[in-house]
């Protein structure tokens, strides 16, 4: 048995500290999960024993560590286990979920279980049942066949059955892709001295296996990929079938339509890469026109629009969720312009996927990782490092940042899958 370093704090004979005996299992070494999860501990002011730690003999195996934790009183323990399980921590005693009935529709019952993008189970009776999709920052709700769904707050009803509380639930350690790829020995989650050459071939390589086994591929676009000339890339990925479904907002959509309609893209021409007379106000000539025609499909079949992203969207059927903010000029009528609705929208077309590219978009990106399991394959491109490694933070622990210009990363991207 092992004790960290350091006395346990005192405490009061009438207030004994609280305990909890918890377990941490899978490739928690290499992925320095059990090095996140002690720093947590250290962090609250709360205490660990090590009672049990096999470490995995080879690449494959998983590693296993059990603990006690130790905290001044139960509502710091609590806070710390709330935590501690998007890590993949989980109590070793098992007791079954607690399930309240909502009162009011889009209220939870007070003390709900928040849940996290990992792998998830919740114990009925004597049963582990999975929850059908993994997402953060959401209920736990039963269905009568006794299996589990993560249902956003505005999406409960009157008589739903939501799990209150940690007891019966248990998550699995997040984890990273495994095998001979660049992310192996270099294991930072964002560099910008990564080999460019190798990330993008390995991108490549997953996204053939993805498609290979019948999981669609994401592209979350920023109108930056537009401004960098990448948008006809993403275009050849789309006619390719390589992309099976693109989230962004009415800037990239705006100015993908524009550079395709008028040459330029916020009034820049992208041929000589020169400002053009009065382009200052060529998007709002493209948006009027669109909204014209009625639709961008619209404007597809009539003619207004004969080439680009959304165009080759429309002709290969491939889905578009345009999701609208307060700053938007127009919009395109294609655009959502209720946030809750474009998040719906989003959640009925993440089904089935198995890597997403977020191509220089932080906001959009953002929203489309909080509604990703942790199972989805996830790289952030941008030429910000800070953009790239905000994602993570937000709790997306798959996502894997690559520090480059977009333009560049697409161009070899599609080189590499023949588009």
């Amino acid at each position: 048995m092992t004790e960290r370093a350091g006395a346990p704090p005192d405490h009061p004979p009438d207030h004994p500290p609280a305990t909890e005996e918890v377990e941490l299992v899978g490739h928690i070494v290499d992925s320095l999960t059990l090095a996140k999860v002690l720093d947590l501990i250290v962090d609250a002011g709360a205490d660990y024993r090590m009672e049990e730690f096999d470490v995995g003999r080879t690449s494959t195996d998983q590693s296993r560590a059990r603990l006690v934790l130790q905290a001044d009183d139960p509502a710091t323990l609590a806070r710390l286990m709330e935590q501690l399980q998007v890590h993949g921590v989980n109590r070793v005693a098992s007791e079954p979920a607690v399930l309240v009935a909502c009162d009011h529709d889009g209220v939870l019952p007070a003390g709900f279980y928040s849940t996290t993008n990992l792998p998830t189970r919740v114990l009925v009776g004597d049963r582990w049942s999975e929850v059908v999709n993994a997402e953060m920052d959401c209920a736990l709700v039963a269905d009568a066949d006794g299996t589990f769904r993560a249902v956003p707050m505005h999406r409960v009803v009157v008589g739903d059955h939501v799990v209150v509380g940690l007891g019966g639930v248990r998550v699995d350690a997040p984890r990273r892709p495994r095998g001979a790829t660049p992310f192996e020995f270099m294991s930072s989650d964002a560099s910008s001295e990564k080999p460019k050459a190798l990330l993008v071939a390995d991108v490549a390589r997953r996204i053939r296996l993805a498609k290979a086994s019948g999981a669609r591929v994401l592209a979350v676009c920023g109108p930056a990929v537009v401004h960098t000339g990448a948008a006809p890339d993403v275009a050849r990925l789309v006619h390719a079938g390589w992309i099976d479904v693109l989230f962004a907002g009415n800037g990239f959509a705006t100015h993908d339509i524009e550079s395709n309609v008028l040459g330029t893209s916020l009034g820049v021409s992208i041929d000589e890469g020169r400002p053009t007379e009065h382009g200052h106000a060529n998007h709002l000539r493209v948006i009027n026109e669109i909204r014209r025609s009625g639709s961008i499909a619209a404007a597809v079949a009539d003619g207004t629009v004969r080439s680009g992203v959304m165009y080759e969207c429309v002709r290969h059927g491939v889905p578009v969720v345009l999701g609208g903010s307060v700053r938007d000029d127009g919009p395109l009528p294609d655009v959502i312009t209720d946030v809750v609705e474009a998040a719906d929208a989003m959640r009925r077309h993440v089904q089935g996927v198995g890597v997403a590219l977020m191509l220089a978009s932080t906001l959009h990106a953002i929203a489309t990782g909080n509604l990703l399991p942790a199972g989805v394959e996830t790289y952030c491109v941008d030429i910000n490092q800070a953009v790239v490694t905000k994602l993570a933070d937000r709790g997306s622990h798959q996502a894997l940042g690559i520090v480059t210009d977009v333009g560049l990363f697409l161009g070899q991207l599609a080189g590499q899958l023949g588009a």
